[in-house]
């Protein structure tokens, strides 16, 4: 099988790589590394079945190609992290929305199937949790642009799902929850990776609000083996799946146990939205998912516990400050 993944060299991308080049599939990925990064997947850039390009999925005289040679697509090429949310609104939505549109287009035009990802965020300020696929929405005011983010992936949603009852396309969308892991970034705002090295470092710890915002963190692992099984799944077909672990946990009891683990001696420093962004915030208290879906679909269950994940995530993270000759 000939497997397209647009944010290839992503967090999630990369790992989803790693994954189908080892169920010897073959494998194109297209990253414009405006948040993705080379060394995320050069260890996989020697594979004879591994193709890498650089470009973005909003340019369609490239796509269409690279649309045509593939049986299946992954969509996860997307702008994300709260910080770059924050400071970049315009290309937020123009990046998630567009690249949708060129690659749902491509898509059905060749009768490809299509996973779209999407987030938990498009639940917004909802606080009936956990939260089932088919509940009502609730966010905040348009000028708060954190929104722009959940926003632009619901319109992702609306358009994988149109494509399937006006066309027969098999489109799948998939909501991810906090998913971590080895090789993600902290740079665009992902707490856990940011915690770590904040500890591993002996720099304070920055707990934006109250710290009473609470997570369900999920494995990476354990997120690109559902996508991979739900391939598979016909039944899967024209659904809005959730993605992720019930294990909840609040940013500031994450901080304590990453303090913890590392045998740290950073110290926690609370921070208010304002200082944090420069502007006012509108956040979730609480995201948990319903996972009955899935399970029903696939049989999904997590097989990483919250510290099997985030002792993964440390030790990554020793070894990088390792090979910067970082103590």
């Amino acid at each position: 099988m000939r497997v397209l993944i647009t944010g290839g060299a992503g967090f999630i991308g990369s790992h989803l790589a790693e994954a189908v080049l080892e169920r010897g599939d073959s494998v194109i990925l297209v990253d414009d590394l405006s948040t993705g990064s080379l060394d995320n997947i050069r260890h996989l850039r020697g594979n004879p079945k591994l193709e890498f390009i650089r470009e973005s999925v909003r340019n369609d005289t490239i796509m269409t190609p690279l649309v045509d040679r593939c049986d299946m697509i992954y969509h996860l090429a997307a702008a994300v992290g709260v910080q770059l949310i924050v400071q970049r609104p315009v290309h937020t939505i123009e990046t998630n929305i567009h690249g949708s549109e060129v690659i749902l287009n491509l898509a059905n035009k060749f009768g490809r199937k299509i996973f779209v990802a999407s987030t938990s965020e498009v639940y917004g300020k909802s606080t009936n949790v956990p939260f089932k696929e088919d509940d009502d929405t609730v966010f905040g005011s348009t000028r708060f642009s954190r929104w722009s983010y959940a926003c632009s992936k619901m319109v992702d949603e609306f358009l994988a799902l149109a494509y399937f009852e006006q066309f027969d396309l098999p489109a799948i969308v998939c909501r991810f929850f906090n998913t971590i892991g080895p090789r993600q970034t902290g740079q665009y705002g992902m707490v856990v990776p940011r915690f770590v090295r904040w500890a591993l470092t002996g720099e304070p710890i920055e707990i934006y609000g109250t710290g009473r915002q609470s997570r369900c963190f999920c494995n990476v692992a354990d997120v690109v083996g559902a996508l991979i099984s739900l391939s598979d799944c016909n039944d899967a077909i024209g659904e809005v799946i959730n993605i992720g672990t019930t294990e909840s946990v609040t940013i500031e009891a994450l901080a304590d146990k990453i303090v913890e683990m590392t045998g740290s001696k950073s110290q926690k420093r609370s921070m208010t939205y304002e200082e944090a962004y420069g502007r006012s915030f509108d956040d979730m208290l609480i995201r948990q998912p319903d996972l009955s879906k899935v399970k029903s679909l696939i049989g999904y269950e997590p097989k990483f516990t919250l510290e099997q994940t985030l002792q993964q995530v440390i030790d990554f993270e020793r070894l990088r400050f390792s090979a910067d000759g970082r103590s």
